[in-house]
C-alpha cells in the first residue's frame, strides 16, 4: 500500500503567497537597466494605478487544487478481515461509502472475496472513497466477474462485468537431477517454479511412453511450452501445454498441442512431423507406479502355485487412483471371486481392459456408463486374493489375456492435406522455441510422444 504525501495545504497556501508577494516587491524594489539620463529626456507625466494581487482569490484555487489530490492503495484480502477492516487498510475513511458496500446487491461481493485476493481503491486526502475495484472468483479460483464501486455525485454505484484476462505463453527447461520429476518442477533455476496444473499434464502427454515412477534417471530433462492468464499483472492460473519434449534416457519425445481453428474436429498433441499421438491405451493405469510382477509365469504369492499370470501388478497405496487406459463402456463393476473389487472396460473391436483388487469404485460407475481414457474408475485396494496394496491390470483380446506392454493400437484420424499445411507452420514456431531453450543442444534420439 502506498500513499504520496506532500506539505500541508496551509503550508502550500502560506508559501505560494510569500512567493508571490516577494515577485511584485522585486519589481518594485528591484535595480533598474542601463538607460539615458533622465534629464536628457523630454518630460512625460505618466498616471498608472497598482492592483494588488487578491489573496483570497489564490488561496481558494490553491485549496480547490489540493481537493483533487488522489490516493491509489492496493491490499490483499486476510484471513478474519472484515469490511471495516480491509477498509481501513485501505485508506478509506468514509461511511458512507461502508455502508453502500454493505447494502447494495453487487458491491456487497467485495466481502465474499477469497483470502490472498486483491483490492484496489483510490481516495482523496480525506479518507473519501472514489472508486474501489475486486475480482470474484468461481470454485476453482478462475475469475468470473470485476466488481468496481464508483462514487457519483454525493452517491455511489457498483457495476460488474465479465473478468478479462491476458493471454501468455511462458517457456522453461529442467533437468532431473534426484530422479524426481516434481523435484525438478519445484526448483526455480530460471526464477519460475511450475504450476502443480503444468506437471499434471506433462505427466499425462508422456505416460504412454514413461513411466515417472520407474522410469527417470538422472540427467533426464525436458522443455515445456505453455499458456498462463494474468489479469492487471497478477498470475491467475496456468492453461494448456502447448508443446513438449521430454529425454528420458536417451531418448527424446516430442510433442505439440494443435487445434486447427478451420476444422470441426476437436484439439490434440501431435508429433512435430503431424501424426497423432492419442493412443488407445495409456501404458500405465496409475499414476506414477512401477511394475511388481509382469505378465509371466511366476509362483501365485496366495495359492503358492506355479502358474502364469496373466495381467500386471502395480504396487500403490490404498486410494491411489485408478484411470481407464482407453475409451470404452464399463461391463462389469462389482465384487469377483478373487479379484475383489472388479472392473472391464469394453473398447472398440474386440479389446476388454480388466482392473482388480479394488478398495471401491469411483462414484456412479456402473454397467453401461462411457469412460474416456484417463477417467478415474476406482482406488487401488487389497480385495480378493491380494497380499498387499496394488491394482492388478489386464488387457484382453478376443477374451484372451495379453500382455500390454507389447500391444500398440493407435487411434485417431490423421490430418487432412490442408490441416498439414497449418499444423507444419505452427509446429516450425514451437521448435524454434525448443532450440532457444536448448541452445546447446544435446544428443540422443527424438521419437514423437507414443
Amino acid at each position: 500500500m502506498f500513499s504520496l504525501l506532500g506539505p500541508t495545504r496551509k503550508a502550500r497556501i502560506v508559501s505560494a503567497s510569500a512567493l508571490f508577494l516577494a515577485v511584485c516587491a522585486f519589481g518594485a524594489a528591484g535595480v533598474a537597466p542601463l538607460a539615458p539620463d533622465a534629464a536628457d529626456l523630454p518630460v512625460k507625466s505618466v498616471q498608472e494605478a497598482v492592483v494588488m494581487p487578491d489573496l483570497n482569490a489564490q488561496i481558494n484555487a490553491l485549496e480547490q487544487q489540493s481537493s483533487t489530490e488522489q490516493f491509489v492503495h492496493e491490499e490483499k484480502i486476510r484471513a478474519g478481515d472484515t469490511l471495516a477492516t480491509l477498509l481501513t487498510r485501505l485508506g478509506v475513511d468514509d461511511d458512507a461509502a461502508e455502508n453502500f458496500i454493505k447494502k447494495d446487491k453487487v458491491a456487497k461481493g467485495v466481502m465474499q472475496l477469497k483470502t490472498g485476493k486483491r483490492v484496489q481503491a483510490q481516495t482523496d486526502e480525506e479518507g473519501n472513497l472514489q472508486w474501489l475495484r475486486a475480482t470474484v472468483v468461481d470454485g476453482k479460483d478462475n475469475p468470473v466477474t470485476n466488481i468496481k464501486v464508483s462514487r457519483k455525485g454525493e452517491g455511489f454505484v457498483a457495476t460488474e462485468e465479465a473478468a478479462k484476462l491476458e493471454r501468455r505463453v511462458e517457456m522453461h527447461a529442467r533437468t532431473i537431477n534426484s530422479g524426481s520429476l516434481y523435484a525438478a518442477t519445484d526448483s526455480n533455476e530460471d526464477g519460475a517454479k511450475l504450476p502443480d496444473t503444468i506437471v499434471k499434464q506433462i505427466v499425462e502427454m508422456f505416460s504412454t511412453s514413461i513411466d515417472f515412477r520407474g522410469d527417470l534417471k538422472r540427467g533426464d530433462h525436458f522443455n515445456v511450452v505453455y499458456e498462463t492468464f494474468w489479469q492487471d499483472g497478477e498470475f491467475i492460473r496456468a492453461g494448456r501445454i502447448l508443446a513438449g519434449e521430454f529425454t528420458n534416457k536417451g531418448t527424446t519425445y516430442q510433442s505439440v498441442w494443435f487445434e486447427d481453428p478451420q476444422s470441426k474436429q476437436g484439439g490434440g498433441y501431435y508429433s512435430f512431423d503431424g501424426k497423432s499421438l492419442k493412443k488407445a491405451f495409456l501404458k500405465s493405469p496409475v499414476e506414477f507406479s512401477r511394475i511388481s510382477s509382469g505378465f509371466a509365469m511366476r509362483v501365485h504369492p496366495v495359492s503358492g502355485q506355479w502358474k502364469a499370470h496373466k495381467g500386471i501388478d502395480f504396487p500403490a497405496p490404498t486410494g491411489t487412483p485408478i484411470r481407464a487406459s482407453g475409451d470404452g463402456v464399463v461391463d462389469f463393476a462389482g465384487t469377483q471371486n478373487g479379484y475383489g473389487n472388479f472392473v472391464t472396460i469394453k473398447h472398440w473391436s474386440n479389446y476388454t481392459t480388466a482392473y482388480a483388487h479394488m478398495s471401491r469404485f469411483a462414484p456412479g460407475l456402473k454397467k453401461g456408463a462411457k469412460v474416456s481414457q484417463g477417467d478415474i474408475i476406482g482406488y487401488v485396494g487389497t480385495t480378493g486374493w491380494s497380499t498387499g496394496a496394488h491394482l492388478h491390470y489386464e488387457f484382453r483380446v478376443g477374451g484372451e489375456a495379453k500382455d500390454p506392454s507389447k500391444m500398440n493400437v493407435t487411434a485417431q484420424a490423421p490430418l487432412t492435406t490442408a490441416e498439414l499445411t497449418r499444423f507444419k507452420s505452427y509446429a516450425s514456431d514451437m521448435s524454434h522455441r525448443f532450440a532457444l531453450l536448448q541452445p546447446g543442444g544435446s544428443g540422443g534420439t527424438r521419437v514423437a510422444a507414443k
